[in-house]
């Protein structure tokens, strides 16, 4: 592809954005997820922590085969790698697992052990968001599971937007959907969840970064504990 021909793929996709946001800023999730894949087919994949396989099993009953890639950091909870097993088991969709260019032994030798403690956002550039940006190289849009009652930074967001940084679109079907509709929409479909859940994690990272919550207090608050940090990168 030449430069002249990325230049008009990027004003296009800009252009999409913006006639189609407005529209379906108040849409149903559904309909944000066939508009998606009516609009990106192939081109468009989905983004998860495995967490969860709430937008896994939402996207797959409207695109079944799609691309799932989960950031494999090497520091993650076994509960996460079995659960990323187990949706690959269950749902008809293609898991790919993204890995950073260093293993963590190639990293601790070059960097010193324990990074993530040490400069937790390099840790998470160089395990998170690095490597999923490389591989979102290949299509025009994602589908992430942002929701604005996580985080202030997320409250501004739009269900369909533009991701200046990747130069692609991506697509936030689940955006306004609190803690309670996500537990509903689990118990009503029988949707796999990351076991650590019900261990009081509810909100899951990599395994040293991430500590469970008392109940009652804000989920996120069990992510870098005394680090001052509240995003890994991907969503900023």
């Amino acid at each position: 592809m030449t430069l002249l021909e990325t230049d008009r793929r990027t004003l296009d996709l800009e252009d999409i954005v913006e006639s189609a946001a407005p529209a379906l800023e108040d849409a149903p999730t559904p309909e944000v997820i066939r508009w998606a894949v009516a609009t990106f087919g192939d081109r468009i994949c989905l983004t998860s922590s495995m967490s969860d396989a709430a937008l896994i099993h939402l996207v797959s009953k409207v695109k079944p085969g799609i691309d799932v890639l989960f950031v494999d950091t090497g520091y993650h909870f076994a509960e996460t790698i079995g659960t990323r097993d187990a949706v690959e088991a269950v749902y008809p969709v293609n898991v790919i697992n993204v890995t950073p260019s260093r293993t963590v032994e190639e990293q601790e030798a070059a960097l010193g052990p324990r990074l993530f403690g040490r400069n937790p956002d390099l840790c998470c550039h160089l395990r998170k968001v690095e490597p999923l940006g490389r591989a979102l190289e290949g299509y025009l849009a994602w589908f992430s599971g942002i929701r604005r009652d996580e985080t202030a930074n997320r409250r501004d967001r739009r269900v369909v937007e533009w991701d200046r940084r990747r130069g692609m679109v991506k697509v936030n079907p689940i955006l306004d959907w609190s803690q309670e509709d996500m537990d509903q929409y689990i118990e009503d479909n029988g949707v796999l969840v990351n076991p650590l859940h019900y261990d009081g994690y509810p909100s899951i990272g990599c395994a040293p970064c991430t500590r469970p919550v008392p109940p009652g207090e804000d989920p996120r608050s069990g992510r870098w504990v005394g680090l001052g940090k509240t995003e890994c990168g991907i969503h900023l």
